[in-house]
């Protein structure tokens, strides 16, 4: 930084993003979503949809990161989450295409959805939800491959100084655990 910089009193971080002016966008980088990418390319090259193997699973082993499952959709955890109970859900059947799924499998996908939220809301009481899909890689897919909705809960303030500064998210809950508390929640919900 030049010294008349200095003298100012302009951060190191202010004047790389701003210079005569001009404000440049700022990248925060997750070396956490390099790791999750390349291990879809690894599970392709063994022609395994992580999805499909998924389907095959059963609910009750906790190796695996299954929420719930019927005939036609599946609910599971997502192993690299943005938060605590980052959920996906999938289509039994391996399609890429919204405009696929048969209208059993959409009103399926928009019930376990629904559930979902449910779920989420009793374990974790979030504030707030982002739900939606990434379509083809070009939108951030991780999986393009297998269509498949996230369902993220939020609260006020979860996107703390940790990522911004320290270029890590911290999930406080460990995966097995959030599974077995969303399994009971789950089965609790079904049954009314």
């Amino acid at each position: 930084m030049p010294q008349r910089l200095k003298d100012t009193k302009i951060s190191q971080r202010a004047f790389e993003t701003t210079l005569l002016g001009w404000t440049f966008m700022k990248n925060l980088w997750s070396p956490w979503r390099s790791k999750y990418i390349e291990s879809f390319r690894e599970e392709q090259i063994d022609n395994v949809c992580i999805f499909c193997d998924a389907a095959l699973k059963d609910v009750s082993d906790p190796d695996n990161l299954l929420i719930y499952k019927n005939d036609i959709m599946l609910t599971m955890l997502n192993l690299y989450p943005y938060n605590n109970g980052h959920l996906m859900i999938v289509p039994n059947r391996h399609t890429d295409e919204l405009t696929d799924l048969t209208v059993e499998e959409s009103a399926e996908m928009m019930r376990q959805l629904i559930i979902s939220k449910k779920a989420l809301m009793e374990v974790y009481q979030p504030q707030g939800f982002n739900i939606g899909a990434n379509l083809g890689g070009a939108s951030g897919a991780g999986i393009k491959e297998h269509l498949h909705f996230h369902i993220v809960p939020r609260w006020s303030g979860d996107t703390n100084f940790m990522p911004v500064l320290g270029e890590v998210k911290v999930i406080s809950l460990e995966l097995k655990e959030t599974k077995k508390n969303l399994v009971d929640v789950y089965k609790k919900i079904l049954n009314k």
